[in-house]
């Protein structure tokens, strides 16, 4: 029988006003408490990493975890911010997670900049996977991919079928393109609102999402990376969660 997707919810999905207020240990046990395979850490919310990741890592013990930084690999003059990675590096072990999500940033990277980062990750046994952000186009990824396994690293990508939009690319071309490279799907939903896409659930979105997903490898986790909400806070954090399981049910 093929492989179901399991389901994360980064903690973003809460909204960062309320999740510096109560922590992203409160929202990680909701998660967990509705159901959640996992849950994404947000490096841009946390309030004291060094006293918060270890809380969360014993509190999601046998749950998967993801550390998302809010850094990017390269500066703009093409230049690897070896202290960004380093960084990124050692929250995702103060977690306990086994996988690291960033940006690219910046320029096209240099070759030699390329090689810094193949031998910064031979030392360490953590997966660095590259998410398409917001200003990160298909036409920067492909080459940056390609210069990597030139360079003996097959990096992962961390797909997000949302922010394709806000690069004005179309998420069909860009899994057909991507589709063996990722290792993490990011679910967005997207609609176009007052000259700018916001993101949705799923459920209220513009986009052919179904069809992206079943572009996918199947297996793969799926993160909740739309807004969470409600009256009852844990009853629409599982209802999102059960849908999305259902889907993946469908889908393998």
């Amino acid at each position: 029988m093929p492989e179901t997707s399991a389901v994360l919810v980064s903690l973003s999905s809460f909204g960062a006003s309320e999740v510096r207020r109560h922590g992203q240990l409160w929202f990680a046990r909701l998660a967990a408490q509705a159901g959640a395979d996992g849950v994404e850490v947000r490096g841009e919310l946390l309030v004291d990493g060094a006293a918060e990741l270890p809380k969360i890592a014993d509190a999601l013990s046998g749950l998967q975890r993801v550390y998302s930084s809010p850094e990017s690999l390269w500066d703009d003059d093409g230049k690897l911010d070896r202290a960004a990675l380093d960084r990124g590096l050692s929250a995702t072990q103060c977690l306990g997670a086994p996988r690291l999500k960033m940006s690219i940033g910046g320029r096209r990277p240099s070759v030699e900049s390329m090689a810094a980062l193949r031998d910064r990750l031979s030392d360490t046994p953590i997966e660095l996977v590259i998410e398409n952000d917001h200003a990160t186009s298909a036409a920067t990824l492909a080459p940056f991919f390609d210069t990597a396994q030139a360079q003996g690293m097959l990096l992962g990508m961390t797909f997000d079928i949302g922010n394709w939009h806000w690069t004005g690319e179309c998420p069909l071309q860009a899994a057909a393109a991507c589709a063996p490279r990722v290792r993490y799907v990011h679910c967005k939903g997207v609609q176009r609102e007052r000259r700018q896409w916001i993101a949705v659930p799923l459920a209220d979105s513009a986009a052919p999402w179904r069809a992206v997903l079943r572009a996918m490898p199947q297996g793969l986790p799926w993160g909740i990376e739309y807004p969470l909400a409600g009256d009852d806070l844990l009853a629409a954090t599982r209802r999102e969660i059960d849908q999305l399981r259902r889907i993946a049910r469908e889908m393998a």
